[in-house]
């Protein structure tokens, strides 16, 4: 399938300096069955990259591989220029990289200061300073710190699961699918967070699976098909290409 290279037509990014580096990937669940054949991708320093596709295309799938939640059978993950390749998710968390899927992501019997605590469980005296900045993207989390998870709307809940990965400071932030299940307002309030914690200067590779609203707020765009990035470039470039738009904003993302 023809691809779009982006260092022909993406605009110039925020920085030229990559954060993480992902290099012919091949990763899967199952002996012998790849999800991931061959993916590469680069997020430099204070980008927002979206990825985008079919179902099954392995969006999920490379966010877990740079999360070391999936094997990675052949190529690397470099983290600022350090091989990172299956290193475990608390090691991982520790070197700056944070992870909210898309499902399952808060501790529904914990407050949310509780649930933010955790997040820094690894640092605990940072906690004040932490939750100044958190509080200040998200500032209604303010008066509600001793409320339970639990009873949070699912937006709510995806506004904590954020704010816990941030309690750490991350280098880079993985997001798994931020606007799945949401109506239509809510899902915009979670753009407007992406957009917020990008603004703050965190590094965010986010799958989407509203193929539109994505392009339309990221600096550059992965189309992943068959485990394979088949088109980068901008958001804009590729909300304007004919071959995207006939192959995959057609039945992704309408709004």
């Amino acid at each position: 399938m023809p691809t779009t290279s982006p260092e022909t037509t993406a605009a110039p990014a925020p920085s030229t300096t990559p954060v993480v580096e992902v290099k012919n990937v091949v990763a899967g669940y199952l002996t012998g069955v790849n999800i991931l054949n061959g993916c590469s991708l680069v997020a430099n320093q204070g980008e927002l990259i979206g990825i985008i596709g079919p179902n099954g295309a392995g969006k999920s799938t490379l966010l877990k591989a740079i999360f070391g939640l999936v094997k990675v059978r052949e190529g690397e993950v470099l983290l600022q220029g350090q091989d990172i390749t299956g290193l475990k998710a608390n090691k991982l968390v520790a070197r700056g990289v944070g992870f909210v899927p898309q499902t399952n992501n808060v501790f529904p019997t914990l407050t949310i200061k509780e649930n933010l605590e955790m997040g820094l469980y690894q640092k605990p005296k940072g906690i004040k300073d932490r939750l100044a900045f958190v509080v200040e993207i998200f500032p209604e989390l303010e008066k509600r710190l001793a409320q339970r998870a639990g009873s949070l709307s699912g937006g709510e809940r995806q506004m904590v699961a954020m704010s816990r990965a941030l309690m750490m400071g991350p280098h880079i932030l993985l997001l798994d699918e931020p606007s799945a299940g949401l109506s239509p307002v809510r899902q915009d309030e979670a753009f407007l967070r992406v957009k917020e914690i990008n603004k703050a200067g965190v590094t965010t590779i986010m799958v989407e699976q509203n193929a539109r609203r994505c392009l339309q707020i990221c600096d550059r765009g992965y189309v992943l098909d068959q485990g394979r990035d088949a088109y980068t470039g901008t958001g804009r470039e590729l909300l304007n290409d004919p071959k995207v738009i006939s192959l995959y904003l057609g039945t992704l993302g309408e709004d």
